[in-house]
């Protein structure tokens, strides 16, 4: 924990950004759920909060469990994070899916801290929610599983964009600045695993593009998987129970 507020002091102002663009995409959750009137379960407050914690711990705690992949270097690591952030976000909406997407992180780096600077953390959240927010809203125009595969696949493609032109523009050398990293030294990490990495444009390509890829279609495949059982169980656990009617006329 001392290490973390130590990083933490030492890089306000990143956190800062952060923190804005945090809002940003809240402000953007909710108008999609008012563009597209989305159908959203309406549990309670409490339910509400309870189960958007439950997800957010899950994802934190999936973060633990890392799969190093053969074609990118070791700072980019597969997890399904994402998984109990996508079913929330398809069972609450979109604004519950950046909230929730966001807590994960935060769970994460006090359970875990940061190795990265946060800059890491950051393109978890940011790039967490250019899958998310796309595949949510798509499905909450229609809650079908033509449209849930529909939203999926269109999140996967936004996320390997997105992601791409994100870690190629600013993540990548804002990690080199706050990590004291040279870019060619990160370019050289990529270049060990494959020898065609010789740039920063290369390591986008040929590590970044095919990592969110992969993460998007294994976290497509799972969610698809299992959200219908969920959601069921949620129905019953989550939504109000209607109280029976009461017979007799009304005075």
């Amino acid at each position: 924990m001392k290490e973390l507020l130590q990083t933490a002091s030492e890089n306000v102002s990143f956190l800062l950004v952060s923190l804005l663009v945090f809002a940003a995409l809240v402000a953007v959750a909710k108008l999609a759920e008012r563009l597209v009137h989305a159908d959203l379960h309406r549990p309670t407050q409490s339910r509400y909060i309870a189960f958007v914690a439950m997800s957010a711990a899950l994802g934190g705690i999936l973060m633990y469990f890392e799969i190093p992949l053969f074609f990118a270097p070791s700072f980019y690591e597969l997890d399904l994070s994402e998984i109990p952030v996508l079913i929330c976000s398809f069972y609450l909406g979109p604004v519950a899916g950046v909230i929730t997407e966001f807590l994960k992180v935060v769970i994460k780096l006090f359970l875990k801290g940061t190795s990265t600077a946060f800059v890491g953390d950051f393109a978890n959240f940011v790039v967490g929610c250019t899958f998310i927010l796309p595949a949510t809203i798509f499905y909450h125009i229609r809650k079908t599983r033509k449209m849930a595969v529909i939203g999926m696949v269109v999140g996967t493609v936004v996320m390997a964009i997105c992601g791409s032109l994100f870690n190629a523009l600013y993540l990548l050398p804002t990690f080199s600045v706050l990590y004291g990293m040279p870019l060619d030294a990160i370019v050289g990490m990529g270049q060990a695993v494959n020898p065609a990495i010789d740039s920063v444009t290369m390591l986008v390509l040929l590590a970044v593009v095919p990592f969110n890829i992969l993460k998007g279609a294994v976290v497509s495949v799972v969610t698809f998987a299992l959200y219908k059982r969920t959601e069921r169980a949620l129905s019953r656990a989550m939504l109000p129970q209607q109280r029976p009617a009461r017979h007799g006329t009304v005075s």
